[in-house]
């Protein structure tokens, strides 16, 4: 990569570098709210979720092909692929998360430990956002996408009971 007139990262150090890969992980998060209120208060939640689910569609899958890209992740890698695709992405940045496979390694299942979203809804006394709909639709596009054969399940997300937790994800070959 060569260095362009004016780009700071080029100079960066690693701590630098790590900061700035955080803060672009939280703008990229904000940037998502903000568009969704946005849909929210141009037509209504039904119709932003609706437009969010579509969105987070193509995300998901533009994210991981660029994750299998950049990182040599093979297509149709299995649940080894997936679980190294998911810690490439933006959230696990931002979000403690983690994942841990059955016995018999047939089985892998994603916890986000810590969501921004709900953490910064929490702290500002408003109920969970709802995202089982739109959370369903990005983990089975991005684990489909690392490859086909992976079938998603959520174990629960909101609006299911999740009392001090955020959201777990089950993936299987099918």
């Amino acid at each position: 990569m060569s260095a362009q007139p004016g780009n700071a990262f080029e100079a960066m150090g690693r701590e630098d570098l790590l900061r700035a890969l955080e803060m672009f992980a939280k703008n990229w998060l904000a940037h998502d709210g903000c568009w969704f209120l946005a849909a929210e208060e141009r037509f209504d939640m039904e119709t932003a979720i609706d437009l969010d689910a579509r969105s987070w569609k193509r995300f998901a899958s533009a994210e991981a092909r660029r994750i299998m890209t950049t990182f040599n992740i093979p297509a149709g890698g299995g649940l080894e692929a997936l679980e190294r695709a998911l810690s490439l992405r933006l959230y696990a940045m931002i979000n403690a998360q983690r994942t841990e496979w059955s016995q018999d390694r047939r089985c892998l299942r994603f916890f986000m430990d810590v969501c921004r979203v709900q953490e910064a809804r929490r702290r500002k006394g408003l109920a969970d956002f709802l995202c089982k709909s739109v959370g369903s639709v990005e983990f089975e596009t991005f684990a489909a996408t690392i490859d086909p054969r992976i079938r998603t399940n959520c174990l629960y997300c909101p609006p299911d009971e999740t009392p001090g937790r955020y959201c777990g994800w089950e993936f299987m070959i099918a």
